[in-house]
Protein backbone atom coordinates (compact mmCIF):
# COMPACT_ATOMS: atom_id res chain seq x y z
CA UNK A 1 0.00 0.00 0.00
CA UNK A 2 2.62 2.72 -0.99
CA UNK A 3 0.12 5.75 -1.17
CA UNK A 4 -3.06 4.66 -0.09
CA UNK A 5 -4.15 8.75 0.17
CA UNK A 6 -3.95 8.81 -3.46
CA UNK A 7 -6.35 5.77 -4.17
CA UNK A 8 -9.05 7.53 -1.77
CA UNK A 9 -8.65 11.04 -3.54
CA UNK A 10 -9.31 9.03 -6.55
CA UNK A 11 -12.19 6.61 -5.71
CA UNK A 12 -14.01 7.61 -2.61
CA UNK A 13 -14.91 11.73 -1.63
CA UNK A 14 -15.35 12.20 0.51
CA UNK A 15 -13.25 9.70 2.47
CA UNK A 16 -13.60 9.75 6.48
CA UNK A 17 -10.61 9.10 9.26
CA UNK A 18 -10.43 8.44 12.62
CA UNK A 19 -8.57 11.36 14.64
CA UNK A 20 -5.62 11.15 16.28
CA UNK A 21 -6.22 11.83 19.63
CA UNK A 22 -3.81 11.61 22.86
CA UNK A 23 -4.74 9.54 25.25
CA UNK A 24 -7.95 8.33 23.09
CA UNK A 25 -6.60 6.64 19.70
CA UNK A 26 -4.44 3.79 21.13
CA UNK A 27 -4.95 0.01 19.89
CA UNK A 28 -7.31 -1.53 21.43
CA UNK A 29 -9.76 1.80 20.70
CA UNK A 30 -8.80 1.47 16.95
CA UNK A 31 -9.79 -2.00 16.33
CA UNK A 32 -13.05 -1.65 18.49
CA UNK A 33 -13.90 1.11 15.63
CA UNK A 34 -12.11 -1.20 12.98
CA UNK A 35 -14.54 -3.89 14.03
CA UNK A 36 -17.99 -2.07 14.48
CA UNK A 37 -17.35 0.67 12.11
CA UNK A 38 -17.57 -2.36 9.52
CA UNK A 39 -20.66 -3.55 7.79
CA UNK A 40 -20.68 -6.83 5.46
CA UNK A 41 -22.71 -6.42 2.15
CA UNK A 42 -24.68 -8.58 0.29
CA UNK A 43 -21.73 -10.43 -1.84
CA UNK A 44 -19.93 -10.89 1.79
CA UNK A 45 -17.94 -7.90 1.11
CA UNK A 46 -17.08 -5.04 3.87
CA UNK A 47 -18.42 -1.54 3.82
CA UNK A 48 -18.22 1.33 6.07
CA UNK A 49 -15.48 1.78 8.32
CA UNK A 50 -13.15 4.55 8.67
CA UNK A 51 -10.81 4.93 5.02
CA UNK A 52 -8.00 5.73 7.67
CA UNK A 53 -6.86 5.71 11.31
CA UNK A 54 -4.23 7.71 12.93
CA UNK A 55 -2.12 6.79 15.93
CA UNK A 56 -1.95 9.21 19.26
CA UNK A 57 0.86 11.73 18.35
CA UNK A 58 4.41 10.35 19.36
CA UNK A 59 7.49 11.91 20.56
CA UNK A 60 10.42 12.00 17.53
CA UNK A 61 12.64 13.05 20.44
CA UNK A 62 11.43 9.58 22.47
CA UNK A 63 12.06 7.53 19.33
CA UNK A 64 15.93 8.98 18.91
CA UNK A 65 16.12 8.25 22.87
CA UNK A 66 17.42 4.82 24.27
CA UNK A 67 14.12 4.80 26.37
CA UNK A 68 12.49 4.36 22.81
CA UNK A 69 11.26 0.94 23.48
CA UNK A 70 8.23 2.57 25.65
CA UNK A 71 6.91 4.34 23.04
CA UNK A 72 7.46 2.12 20.14
CA UNK A 73 4.79 -0.68 22.69
CA UNK A 74 2.49 2.09 22.29
CA UNK A 75 2.86 1.71 18.28
CA UNK A 76 2.14 -1.78 17.82
CA UNK A 77 -1.07 -2.23 15.87
CA UNK A 78 -3.41 -5.11 14.43
CA UNK A 79 -3.77 -5.64 10.89
CA UNK A 80 -7.57 -4.79 11.18
CA UNK A 81 -5.99 -1.38 11.51
CA UNK A 82 -4.87 -0.86 8.55
CA UNK A 83 -4.69 2.04 6.63
CA UNK A 84 -3.13 2.93 9.37
CA UNK A 85 -0.98 6.42 9.93
CA UNK A 86 1.87 6.93 12.39
CA UNK A 87 1.31 10.77 13.74
CA UNK A 88 4.75 12.22 14.83
CA UNK A 89 5.49 15.83 17.01
CA UNK A 90 8.95 17.25 17.40
CA UNK A 91 10.95 20.51 16.80
CA UNK A 92 14.17 18.58 14.98
CA UNK A 93 14.24 17.87 11.34
CA UNK A 94 17.02 14.84 12.19
CA UNK A 95 14.57 13.12 14.76
CA UNK A 96 11.98 13.67 12.04
CA UNK A 97 13.95 11.94 9.46
CA UNK A 98 15.09 9.03 11.61
CA UNK A 99 11.90 8.76 13.09
CA UNK A 100 10.06 8.55 9.85
CA UNK A 101 12.31 6.08 8.75
CA UNK A 102 11.38 3.93 11.88
CA UNK A 103 7.92 4.36 11.35
CA UNK A 104 8.32 2.73 7.35
CA UNK A 105 10.38 -0.31 9.01
CA UNK A 106 7.36 -0.98 11.55
CA UNK A 107 5.09 -0.92 8.58
CA UNK A 108 2.79 1.80 8.76
CA UNK A 109 1.01 3.60 5.99
CA UNK A 110 1.61 6.67 6.07
CA UNK A 111 3.38 9.29 8.21
CA UNK A 112 1.67 12.64 9.50
CA UNK A 113 3.03 15.34 11.30
CA UNK A 114 1.72 17.03 13.86
CA UNK A 115 1.70 21.09 13.45
CA UNK A 116 -1.49 21.97 15.30
CA UNK A 117 -1.42 20.52 18.67
CA UNK A 118 -2.07 23.55 21.13
CA UNK A 119 -1.42 22.09 24.63
CA UNK A 120 1.40 23.95 26.63
CA UNK A 121 3.63 20.97 27.34
CA UNK A 122 4.33 20.43 23.43
CA UNK A 123 4.20 23.71 22.66
CA UNK A 124 7.39 24.49 24.99
CA UNK A 125 9.17 21.87 23.16
CA UNK A 126 8.45 24.07 19.55
CA UNK A 127 6.52 21.25 18.32
CA UNK A 128 2.35 21.08 17.51
CA UNK A 129 0.94 24.55 16.81
CA UNK A 130 4.49 26.23 17.74
CA UNK A 131 5.87 25.24 14.48
CA UNK A 132 2.95 27.58 12.62
CA UNK A 133 5.11 30.31 14.06
CA UNK A 134 8.24 29.59 12.49
CA UNK A 135 7.39 28.75 9.10
CA UNK A 136 11.31 27.58 7.53
CA UNK A 137 11.63 25.01 10.36
CA UNK A 138 8.04 23.65 9.52
CA UNK A 139 9.57 23.64 6.20
CA UNK A 140 12.89 21.72 6.76
CA UNK A 141 10.50 19.08 9.41
CA UNK A 142 8.43 18.18 6.48
CA UNK A 143 11.35 17.40 4.08
CA UNK A 144 13.14 15.46 6.35
CA UNK A 145 10.14 13.55 7.40
CA UNK A 146 9.54 12.51 3.22
CA UNK A 147 13.27 11.58 2.86
CA UNK A 148 13.35 9.78 5.97
CA UNK A 149 9.64 7.92 4.76
CA UNK A 150 11.09 6.37 1.85
CA UNK A 151 7.46 5.42 -0.22
CA UNK A 152 5.78 5.83 2.27
CA UNK A 153 3.12 9.39 2.28
CA UNK A 154 3.70 12.36 4.49
CA UNK A 155 0.53 14.29 5.73
CA UNK A 156 -0.04 17.02 7.88
CA UNK A 157 -2.65 18.11 10.37
CA UNK A 158 -2.35 21.92 11.48
CA UNK A 159 -4.64 24.87 12.36
CA UNK A 160 -6.29 27.34 10.55
CA UNK A 161 -3.20 30.12 12.82
CA UNK A 162 -1.82 30.52 15.82
CA UNK A 163 -3.45 33.50 17.32
CA UNK A 164 -5.42 34.64 14.38
CA UNK A 165 -6.87 33.27 11.22
CA UNK A 166 -3.34 32.77 9.08
CA UNK A 167 -4.56 30.15 6.45
CA UNK A 168 -3.63 32.66 3.66
CA UNK A 169 -0.19 32.71 4.32
CA UNK A 170 0.23 29.60 6.25
CA UNK A 171 -0.97 27.02 3.70
CA UNK A 172 0.56 27.81 0.91
CA UNK A 173 4.04 27.38 2.95
CA UNK A 174 3.08 23.33 3.19
CA UNK A 175 1.90 23.29 -0.02
CA UNK A 176 4.68 24.08 -1.94
CA UNK A 177 6.51 21.13 0.10
CA UNK A 178 4.23 18.90 -1.89
CA UNK A 179 2.49 16.59 1.36
CA UNK A 180 0.46 13.92 0.22
CA UNK A 181 -2.63 15.38 2.36
CA UNK A 182 -3.11 18.26 4.90
CA UNK A 183 -5.64 18.06 7.67
CA UNK A 184 -7.36 21.67 8.30
CA UNK A 185 -8.54 21.93 11.92
CA UNK A 186 -10.88 24.72 11.37
CA UNK A 187 -9.36 26.90 14.79
CA UNK A 188 -6.51 28.78 16.39
CA UNK A 189 -4.51 27.33 18.51
CA UNK A 190 -5.32 30.50 20.73
CA UNK A 191 -9.36 29.10 20.32
CA UNK A 192 -8.59 25.11 21.40
CA UNK A 193 -11.79 23.60 21.10
CA UNK A 194 -13.89 26.91 22.96
CA UNK A 195 -15.17 27.89 19.34
CA UNK A 196 -17.31 25.98 16.75
CA UNK A 197 -14.86 25.31 13.94
CA UNK A 198 -14.52 27.41 11.04
CA UNK A 199 -15.92 25.78 8.19
CA UNK A 200 -15.92 28.69 5.92
CA UNK A 201 -11.98 29.13 7.14
CA UNK A 202 -11.50 25.42 5.58
CA UNK A 203 -12.91 25.84 2.35
CA UNK A 204 -11.06 28.64 1.89
CA UNK A 205 -8.20 26.50 2.58
CA UNK A 206 -9.46 24.02 0.12
CA UNK A 207 -9.97 26.52 -2.63
CA UNK A 208 -6.33 27.87 -2.23
CA UNK A 209 -4.96 23.78 -2.39
CA UNK A 210 -7.22 23.38 -5.84
CA UNK A 211 -4.59 22.29 -8.21
CA UNK A 212 -1.58 21.71 -6.15
CA UNK A 213 -2.77 17.84 -5.99
CA UNK A 214 -2.64 17.83 -2.07
CA UNK A 215 -5.53 16.20 -0.75
CA UNK A 216 -7.05 18.49 1.93
CA UNK A 217 -9.21 17.07 4.80
CA UNK A 218 -11.44 19.24 6.81
CA UNK A 219 -11.70 18.76 11.22
CA UNK A 220 -13.49 19.88 13.53
CA UNK A 221 -17.83 19.33 15.03
CA UNK A 222 -18.79 16.69 12.75
CA UNK A 223 -21.41 14.77 14.46
CA UNK A 224 -22.03 11.94 12.29
CA UNK A 225 -21.95 10.66 8.67
CA UNK A 226 -24.23 12.86 7.13
CA UNK A 227 -23.14 15.99 8.57
CA UNK A 228 -19.46 15.06 7.37
CA UNK A 229 -20.53 14.80 3.86
CA UNK A 230 -22.33 18.17 3.92
CA UNK A 231 -19.32 19.73 5.22
CA UNK A 232 -17.65 17.89 2.86
CA UNK A 233 -19.74 19.23 -0.51
CA UNK A 234 -20.12 22.57 0.71
CA UNK A 235 -16.37 23.56 1.58
CA UNK A 236 -15.31 21.16 -0.87
CA UNK A 237 -12.51 19.32 1.21
CA UNK A 238 -11.99 15.60 -0.30
CA UNK A 239 -12.16 14.02 2.96
CA UNK A 240 -13.51 14.35 6.79
CA UNK A 241 -11.57 13.52 10.40
CA UNK A 242 -13.84 12.88 13.13
CA UNK A 243 -12.52 12.65 16.77
CA UNK A 244 -14.38 13.44 19.79
CA UNK A 245 -17.97 12.15 18.03
CA UNK A 246 -16.69 8.34 18.07
CA UNK A 247 -15.81 8.51 21.52
CA UNK A 248 -18.39 5.56 22.82
CA UNK A 249 -19.77 5.06 19.50
CA UNK A 250 -17.61 3.09 17.57
CA UNK A 251 -20.30 2.13 15.16
CA UNK A 252 -19.91 6.19 13.56
CA UNK A 253 -18.52 5.29 10.99
CA UNK A 254 -21.36 1.94 10.30
CA UNK A 255 -23.48 3.48 7.45
CA UNK A 256 -26.11 0.41 8.33
CA UNK A 257 -25.90 0.82 12.00
CA UNK A 258 -28.87 1.32 13.65
CA UNK A 259 -28.65 3.26 17.17
CA UNK A 260 -27.45 0.26 19.13
CA UNK A 261 -29.39 -0.42 22.49
CA UNK A 262 -27.90 0.29 25.82
CA UNK A 263 -27.28 -3.58 26.07
CA UNK A 264 -25.21 -3.48 23.30
CA UNK A 265 -23.41 -0.41 24.13
CA UNK A 266 -22.51 -2.64 27.52
CA UNK A 267 -21.30 -5.58 25.20
CA UNK A 268 -19.02 -3.72 23.44
CA UNK A 269 -17.98 -1.52 26.18
CA UNK A 270 -16.81 -5.05 28.02
CA UNK A 271 -14.64 -6.31 24.88
CA UNK A 272 -13.18 -3.17 25.03
CA UNK A 273 -12.02 -3.43 28.10
CA UNK A 274 -11.20 -6.30 27.97
CA UNK A 275 -9.12 -5.94 24.58
CA UNK A 276 -7.68 -2.37 26.56
CA UNK A 277 -6.86 -4.94 29.36
CA UNK A 278 -4.49 -7.69 27.17
CA UNK A 279 -2.71 -4.62 25.42
CA UNK A 280 -1.41 -2.57 28.45
CA UNK A 281 -2.51 -4.68 31.78
CA UNK A 282 -4.84 -4.06 34.38
CA UNK A 283 -2.99 -1.02 36.16
CA UNK A 284 -0.06 0.23 34.37
CA UNK A 285 2.17 -1.97 31.76
CA UNK A 286 3.93 0.02 28.93
CA UNK A 287 3.33 3.57 29.90
CA UNK A 288 -0.97 3.04 29.86
CA UNK A 289 -3.43 3.22 33.20
CA UNK A 290 -6.39 1.60 33.36
CA UNK A 291 -7.44 4.90 34.05
CA UNK A 292 -7.22 6.02 30.14
CA UNK A 293 -10.39 3.88 29.90
CA UNK A 294 -12.45 5.95 31.98
CA UNK A 295 -13.32 8.26 29.46
CA UNK A 296 -14.11 5.57 26.66
CA UNK A 297 -16.87 3.91 29.85
CA UNK A 298 -18.31 7.55 30.37
CA UNK A 299 -18.63 7.77 26.78
CA UNK A 300 -20.10 4.50 26.28
CA UNK A 301 -22.64 4.69 28.91
CA UNK A 302 -25.10 8.02 28.32
CA UNK A 303 -28.61 8.14 27.17
CA UNK A 304 -30.45 5.22 29.12
CA UNK A 305 -31.96 4.69 32.16
CA UNK A 306 -29.55 4.28 34.79
CA UNK A 307 -26.78 5.41 33.07
CA UNK A 308 -25.65 7.96 35.62
CA UNK A 309 -25.47 5.73 38.70
CA UNK A 310 -23.43 2.80 36.60
CA UNK A 311 -21.14 5.41 35.32
CA UNK A 312 -20.36 6.45 38.98
CA UNK A 313 -19.67 3.04 39.56
CA UNK A 314 -17.55 2.64 36.68
CA UNK A 315 -15.42 5.73 37.45
CA UNK A 316 -14.62 4.03 40.93
CA UNK A 317 -13.13 1.14 39.38
CA UNK A 318 -9.44 0.79 39.17
CA UNK A 319 -9.14 -1.93 37.22
CA UNK A 320 -10.34 -3.88 34.43
CA UNK A 321 -12.07 -6.95 36.35
CA UNK A 322 -13.52 -4.62 38.77
CA UNK A 323 -15.03 -2.63 36.00
CA UNK A 324 -16.18 -6.23 34.23
CA UNK A 325 -17.71 -7.41 37.18
CA UNK A 326 -19.67 -3.87 37.50
CA UNK A 327 -20.80 -4.26 33.81
CA UNK A 328 -22.27 -7.60 35.04
CA UNK A 329 -24.39 -6.93 37.71
CA UNK A 330 -25.73 -4.20 35.79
Amino acid sequence: MKNFWEKLGKEKKPFFCLAPMADVTDSAFRQIVAKYGKFTLSDGSQGGGPDALFTEMAACDGLCSVGKDKLLKNLEFAEIERPLVAQLFGSKPENFYQSARLMAKLGFDGIDINMGCPQKNILKQGAGADLIKHPNLAKEIIRAAKNGAGNLPVSIKTRIGFNKNEIEEWLPILLKEKPAVITIHGRTKKEMSKVPARWDIIKRGAEIAKGSGVLIIGNGDIQDIADGRQKAKESGTDGVMIGRAVLGNPWFFNLEAKLPSSEERLKVLGEHIRLFEKLYGEKVKNGKSFNLMKKHMGAYIRDFDGAKGLRMKLMEADSAKEAEEILKNA
